[in-house]
Order: C-alpha cells, then structure tokens, then sequence
C-alpha cells in the first residue's frame, strides 16, 4: 500500500551549515501525528474532525470583540460551569466582584478581614453562610499598617506595654501592604506598577479570592465615573483572565444619616456599580453606637433578600484577640434611621440658603448634605417663600 501523505508529516531540508542541521523533518499539522491508518483508527480520526469544526466554529463566533453564539448554545455553555458559591451569604459569591461601602469608621475593615479569615479557614461566620471550600486569600491592606493590625487581633497587657496573646490567622491568609523600599522603574507610574504587582501576587500565589482595602488606592479619583471605568474594566479583565472572585472596599461621600443607604451612595456610582456583580453597605444605627447594619445594595446570583425591610442587625465586639461583627437580629432599616425634627430640617434650609448665597450651585450643596439635587431645590424654594 502507497504512503498515505496525511500520515506522514512533511520533510523540508535545511540549507544550514553543518550535518546536524541537514533534513531535519517539520512537522506542519502536529495534531495529526498519532495517526497512522485512519481505517484501523476511525475513533481518532473522528476526533480530529471534531477538533476541526470545534475551531471552524470558534472562528465564526468570534467576531472582534465580540463572541456570537445562539442563546441555546450559551445555555449549553453555562451548564459547564458549577453553580458560584457562597463565600459571604448571600452577599458576595465566587466569581463576583463585589463593593462593601460605607462611612468612614463604621467597620469595613473588620468585617472584610473577618470575611478572609472565613474563608481562609473554611469556616462560616455565625449568621453567613459560606459554601465554597477552604483556600487562599489575598488580602490587599492599604489602610492598616502592621502595627495598627496587631491592635485588632492581640490581647494589650497594660503593665508591660506589649501585645500579647496574638490570633492565630490560618497561613491561607495572605496579607499584602505597600513595600516602602520598592522602586518604581523609571519607564512606569506608580498606578501601573500597583496593578502589575497586583496581578504578580495572584500569578505567584494561585489564589482565587482578593480583597482589596481600598479600592481608592487603585484609582484615587472613583468618586468621578470617566476615573472609575477604567478601574472597572481592569478588575473585569483580571477576574476574567485568572477566574477570581473580588471583593473591593469603598468609602462613601457624606450622607444623610436619616435616609436609606442606596446606590447614589456609593461614590462614582454609575460606572462602579453598573460594572459590579454585587453590593452591600454597612450603615450605622442611630439607636446605639455599637451597633451596625448590613443591606444588600445589588445582587445577580442571588434575590435581594437583606433589602430596607430586612437588614441584618450586627454589634462590633472583640471578646478576646478578634475584633469582629457578631450576628445579633434581623431588622428594617428605618428602625436604625436618624430621626429628624422640625429644628432640624429648618437648620438645613438655612445652611442651604447660606451655601446658594455664597455661589454654589445646587449639586454641590447636594454633595455637602449627601441628598439629591431636587431635594435642595426644594429646601431653596421653601427658605425663600419664608424669606
């Protein structure tokens, strides 16, 4: 029988110098090599001609940015994938990206270090569920310094003025701060040398699950949208590229404590969270100072379940060695709502009138206040009727 040419790989010589480089066979179409008689072998050839229509097909998907598929064959795709887990309840889930916001020293950090020590160690905290398995966590910390962090997870013996009795985190928590000493080369900024070190923790850790703290330190000016998107679309292509789920903290711009949390709260809104998977606040209740709320702001792999009717009720305590929220209750939100008297809403008008009469316009008395634009427009019509 004649030497079937698509069973035999091509030979090309080489016109180099020297035997060695002589005839030395090329092989074009390497996927083919483990043929040898396509009659005697039909499971394999019919292998490679699925291989062949998988990428014909693959070419006409593709169309620039885009991938074109039938809304069945996404469905087909995504029975593929398993089920996102939880690794905050309901709140945040594996393959997310996530916000937790709110004011300043209402716990953020806390309750995102609680939640990488969760994780970390494959155990739920009281009250959240967590359904994906024991791993690693990065832990980006740009608030804390080392020692602002034993503060929280150490037990202070006043006579000797020391730290003792220190937490014991699990080694899958894998804490990362600013090296002071690094250098930034010359040919790069210091924003791009962030997210190249960024992305070489995860590429040298495997890890799955990053928390960032804070997400100002990646982009300072998120409160603007054109500043936010590009923060956005890099978190999108990073989580996309290496399979991680993201959970990034956030302040918000001054509220007003008497009316609900919402997504107007968080700054640079429209474009973080149109970008985002899911949100939640902390809110702080006005009934005691040691206590704080948490609502669920958006979600995509799950109801909204902890909405205003229906927020989890937590205390900020530290027992022992770890500061932490501890579950207390359900609740609605306005329960934990500043209440405002009559005094109070006329010294707003007044301030209002005062910050118009200076020059400012509507939308930054708004900002100042933390309420929307027509709110003001309301409290100026009504102080200049009084007038």
């Amino acid at each position: 029988m004649e030497s079937n040419q698509l069973n035999s790989p091509k030979v090309f010589s080489h016109k180099g110098q020297g035997k060695d480089t002589q005839n030395l066979p090329i092989k074009l179409n390497p996927v083919f090599d483990d043929l040898n008689n396509p009659l005697e072998q039909p499971e394999v050839w019919n292998n490679h001609f699925d291989q062949l229509e998988q990428k014909r097909k693959e070419a006409e998907e593709n169309k620039g940015l885009f991938k074109v598929k039938t809304a069945n064959e996404w469905l087909e795709l995504a029975k593929t994938s398993p089920i996102p887990e939880m690794l905050f309840g309901e709140f945040w889930h594996e393959g997310e990206i996530s916000i937790l916001f709110s004011d300043s020293n209402l716990g953020k950090s806390i309750l995102s270090v609680q939640i990488a020590d969760s994780i970390s160690k494959g155990q739920q905290i009281q009250g959240f569920r967590l359904e994906a398995k024991k791993q690693p966590v990065l832990y980006f910390d740009f608030e804390l310094s080392a020692k602002q962090f034993e503060v929280r997870y150490s037990i202070k013996n006043e006579a000797q003025k020391v730290f003792e009795n220190h937490y014991s985190f699990d080694d899958n928590f894998k804490r990362i701060e600013i090296n002071p000493d690094a250098e930034i080369p010359t040919e790069s900024t210091f924003e791009n040398y962030l997210n190249q070190s960024l992305e070489q923790s995860i590429t040298e850790t495997g890890a799955k699950i990053l928390i960032i703290d804070n997400i100002t330190y990646l982009k300072n000016e998120t409160e603007r949208s054109k500043d936010a998107l590009p923060l956005m679309k890099y978190l999108k292509a990073l989580k996309s590229k290496y399979g991680l789920s993201i959970l990034a903290l956030a302040h918000t711009p001054k509220r007003d404590l008497s009316r609900p949390i919402t997504q107007n709260d968080l700054g640079g809104s429209k474009m973080l969270y149109n970008f985002i998977d899911s949100c939640f606040a902390i809110g702080k209740s006005n009934t005691d100072k040691n206590l704080r709320y948490i609502k669920q702001i958006k979600a995509r792999n799950t109801a909204m379940i902890y909405d205003t009717e229906n927020v989890i009720v937590c205390q900020i305590d530290k027992p022992y060695n770890f500061l932490a929220f501890e579950f207390i209750d359900f609740g609605a939100e306005r329960e934990h709502l500043k209440q405002l008297t009559e005094k109070d809403h006329e010294s707003k008008i007044s301030e209002a009138l005062e910050l118009k009469k200076q020059g400012l316009s509507n939308v930054q008395i708004a900002k100042q206040f933390g309420v929307s634009e027509g709110a003001v427009r309301k409290w100026i019509k009504k102080g200049t009727e009084n007038e």
